[in-house]
């Protein structure tokens, strides 16, 4: 069969000798130290893992530096895992050390591995995306800056998965993380019925809201729609299909706390993240507000709960209303939510549990 450009390229022709060899002979894995791990094949075989932090925004040149090093130490084989870290692929464990030598004489780190921070995931933000609420990588990069001890450590309990979408859209993990960063709309899309015929389908646009919260304009001259604000969730898919329904507001716009959720299923079944904090506005360049907060509960969670217990199985042990008392985050009526499109809320049952 001849070569096409049709779908992806086959994996197994990217693997490295040792992963090819002993793909689905894998024993066992340990963590060495924060950010080194290795894997044990059935064989007796052993592969190293070093792992860097990394931006998720990157230049070429920064690429091309990860690439030397890689062939430098690693026969130029590395990955890029899915929460934007390098992971440089050993078979000598005698590289190791002059490997982590040279990444912290760039200032690279190491880490992200075991009960730390790993490096957060998120979208593009102000940088690149048509609907955010909020910036991507400044609101990390402020975050990181604050939470950097327990990337390079194992401090915490368990890992904590850090993620933000700069909005209602998701593209980011925030829906199964321990701590979420959403990007959040206030305020319903500027109409500018003026161009909207022209440059907008109008059966599109309404079907492209999921609430259907968009209908005809009842002016039937001028060719346009209205939107139903008891409905409109502030999602931004009628901006997405008609950029004459612009939903970015610089006074409206900001971010929301999510926490709890997590893919995993090792000890207790995948949960999704719940509202924390409803609405905190934007206050860049730092956003001191939020790094403040997402510190607390990492704090609050790494004084209280029990080893290998990740943050939502803490706050389903001790009860979300200490969890409330303990990082001093004020419960309003935004969190009692009984929109029938919306994620599970915080209080799901009816069993009332004090810690």
């Amino acid at each position: 069969m001849g070569k096409t450009d049709i779908g992806p390229p086959d994996f197994r022709n990217f693997l490295p000798p040792i992963i090819k060899k002993n793909y689905g002979k894998w024993k066992y894995h340990r963590i060495l130290e924060p950010g080194v791990l290795v894997h044990v094949s059935e064989r007796g075989d052993e592969l190293y893992t070093v792992r860097m932090g990394s931006g998720r925004l990157v230049t070429v040149d920064f690429i091309r530096e990860v690439c030397e090093i890689a062939d430098k130490y690693c026969d130029g084989y590395l990955r890029f895992t899915s929460r934007h870290n390098v992971e440089f692929l050993l078979t000598d464990k005698k590289k190791i050390a002059p490997l982590k030598k040279e990444l912290a004489a760039r200032g690279w780190p190491i880490g992200g591995t075991g009960h730390s921070v790993t490096s957060i995931v998120h979208t593009q933000g102000w940088v690149h995306c048509h609907t955010p609420a909020t910036d991507a990588s400044g609101v990390v990069k402020s975050v990181m800056d604050e939470l950097f001890e327990y990337f390079g450590s194992h401090k915490l309990p368990a890992q904590v998965r850090i993620a933000l979408a700069c909005c209602l859209n998701m593209c980011g993990a925030v829906h199964c993380s321990d701590i979420a960063i959403l990007g959040v709309h206030t305020k319903l899309p500027k109409i500018d019925h003026d161009n909207l015929r022209n440059v907008c389908e109008i059966p599109t646009t309404i079907a492209a809201c999921p609430t259907g919260a968009i209908r005809p304009h009842p002016d039937k001259e001028k060719k346009s729609v209205i939107v139903n604000p008891e409905r409109c969730m502030y999602c931004g898919n009628c901006y997405t299909m008609c950029p004459a329904m612009p939903l970015a507001d610089g006074e409206g716009d900001g971010i929301s706390i999510w926490v709890g959720g997590k893919v995993s299923n090792a000890r207790h079944a995948p949960m999704f993240s719940r509202l924390a904090i409803p609405y905190i506005p934007n206050n860049p360049p730092r956003w001191p507000e939020v790094t403040s907060a997402i510190k607390k509960i990492v704090e609050v969670y790494a004084k209280h709960a029990r080893k290998y217990e990740r943050i939502g199985e803490w706050i389903e042990r001790v009860g979300w209303e200490r969890f409330f008392n303990l990082t001093g985050i004020e419960f309003t009526p935004l969190h009692i939510d009984d929109y029938k499109l919306s994620v599970t809320t915080f209080r799901n049952t009816t069993q009332f549990k004090w810690g």
